[in-house]
């Protein structure tokens, strides 16, 4: 299990935590994933057998938000 945290702009506002959150969550391979609405962080546990970090990163952007 790797963990891996990214910092993510809109992860600020209450609605984007819950849709950050979702989106990952459904990800094969993500195993946890927790959004820190203080700062933007974005704490996430996965099986890297199953998804790398590099793909975690483009369906972060893809689905518009930004990482800082």
């Amino acid at each position: 299990m790797r963990k891996m945290t990214i910092y993510v702009t809109e992860a600020k506002s209450g609605r984007s935590i819950f849709e950050l959150e979702a989106l990952l969550l459904e990800e094969p391979g993500v195993e946890r994933a927790l959004v820190v609405v203080e700062d933007g962080e974005v704490k996430i546990e996965l099986d890297e057998t199953k998804i790398k970090e590099s793909h975690i990163i483009q369906i972060i952007e893809k689905a518009g938000f930004h990482i800082e």
